[in-house]
């Protein structure tokens, strides 16, 4: 009993520094303790960020050659109009 006493006493002397450092002691622990399940989160989080710009660059890419490709048609089709319908006579 005189050394719960003791131990009481001796929390109760402890500094501001002195409760700082213990603090800083735990949270290191604990980011020791918890560094493997977050590096694993970290590393979902970041294939899955990275899939979703690759995936969208990839629309982006997609869209723009299909607009390319409808404007070379309407320029084809522009062409075909002028020159009118082919017909036995003037092909």
């Amino acid at each position: 009993m005189a050394d719960k006493g003791a131990e009481g006493a001796a929390k109760a002397a402890m500094t501001a520094a002195q409760l700082q450092l213990t603090r800083r002691r735990q949270e290191l622990d604990h980011w020791k303790k918890n560094a493997s399940r977050l590096r694993g989160r970290n590393l979902v989080t970041g294939l899955a960020i990275g899939a979703f710009v690759v995936g969208m660059f990839s629309y982006t890419i997609l869209s723009v050659k299909q607009e390319r490709i409808v404007e070379e048609l309407d320029d084809e089709v522009k062409i075909h109009i002028l020159r009118g319908p082919r017909t036995g006579t003037n092909s």
